[in-house]
């Protein structure tokens, strides 16, 4: 089944092509150029939705205040901002209220499908931050202050302070090719021997604890550094 896009976008010409475009990439969208129009379908249609595109300066009702309801109608729905707003205290605030990506205009537009299908891959997996200390993957339960790892009914594991940041750091980049010099410089500021080998104990580490999950796995890519990849359930 297709997903579904709601698309809110008050420029004719703009949301004529994105539309279109979309639906030539396999996606189902319903576009509408105000946002109480937007609002009243959503609330007769929120589980139709796999995402909702939003512009900012919508008339009648503005971008942020639409968010803002329909989350309340409907917490876990993906968002993103499409919008010619580049100001960051606009961008910050966006996603403060939650939006999953703030897209500027003008925009790349493969750039945008590719955004929205990792998104809705990410929320289809079951990954979702559950508060600020707690990421969760499918069966993955990862506790930050507490540096605890929880696979499933499985007895929760403590983790290395080291260990903790490479797994937080692979599970927010998941499905992504990550270059092991790109880990090391991100993660401790430098790319050296010994860190390197560091870096494979970890790996190994956390490999073995993810062996009990049936949605994630950390796996090599030769020659490059490694990918988590997430099994949908």
């Amino acid at each position: 089944m297709k997903d579904r896009i709601l698309f809110v976008e008050d420029e004719h010409d703009l949301g004529n092509v994105v539309k279109q475009y979309l639906e030539v990439m396999d996606f189902d969208v319903l576009w509408v150029k105000h946002g109480r129009d937007a609002l009243d379908n959503f609330k007769l249609n929120s589980g139709d939705y796999s995402i909702v595109i939003l512009d900012i300066g919508l008339p009648e009702m503005d971008g942020f205040e639409l968010a803002g309801r329909i989350l309340k109608i409907s917490p876990d729905i993906p968002f993103l901002f499409l919008t010619a707003r580049n100001e960051k205290a606009d961008k910050l605030y966006g996603l403060k209220i939650g939006a999953d990506d703030y897209v500027t205009k003008p925009f790349d537009i493969d750039e945008l499908v590719l955004r929205i299908q990792n998104i809705i891959r990410r929320k289809g997996s079951g990954m979702s931050t559950v508060s600020a200390n707690t990421i969760v993957v499918g069966d993955v339960f990862y506790n930050k202050d507490a540096l605890q790892l929880k696979i499933g009914s499985n007895a929760p594991v403590f983790l290395t302070r080291r260990e903790a940041e490479l797994l937080e750091y692979l599970l927010l980049r998941s499905d992504k090719v990550l270059k092991r010099e790109e880990i090391l410089t991100q993660l401790w500021g430098e790319n050296d021997y010994f860190l390197g080998r560091s870096l494979d104990v970890f790996i190994s580490r956390l490999r073995k604890l993810l062996a009990a999950s049936d949605v994630v796995s950390i796996n090599n890519v030769y020659g490059v550094g490694f990918i988590v990849n997430i099994k949908k359930v």
